[in-house]
């Protein structure tokens, strides 16, 4: 899966922390922008890996099942 998202970064001392508005609950941190960034991108995989697989936990067993791809 690719698609983006807004990374938020602010500085907290000598840490950045990162955080993704679209993505509720999606945080970062690192010593760098580039690590806050990488933590963040690891922490909204995991969420939209868990609600994918919370969501299809519901899915009937006859329903067709297809991928969409947003651009």
């Amino acid at each position: 899966m690719h698609n983006e998202f807004t990374a938020v970064l602010e500085r907290d001392g000598d840490w950045y922390i990162a955080y993704s508005p679209e993505i509720p609950g999606a945080n970062g941190q690192g010593r760098t922008k580039e690590e806050a960034r990488r933590s963040l991108s690891d922490a909204i995989a995991m969420i939209l890996a868990d609600r994918r697989e919370d969501g299809l936990r519901g899915v009937p067993a006859g329903a067709e099942r297809a991928t969409v791809t947003v651009t």
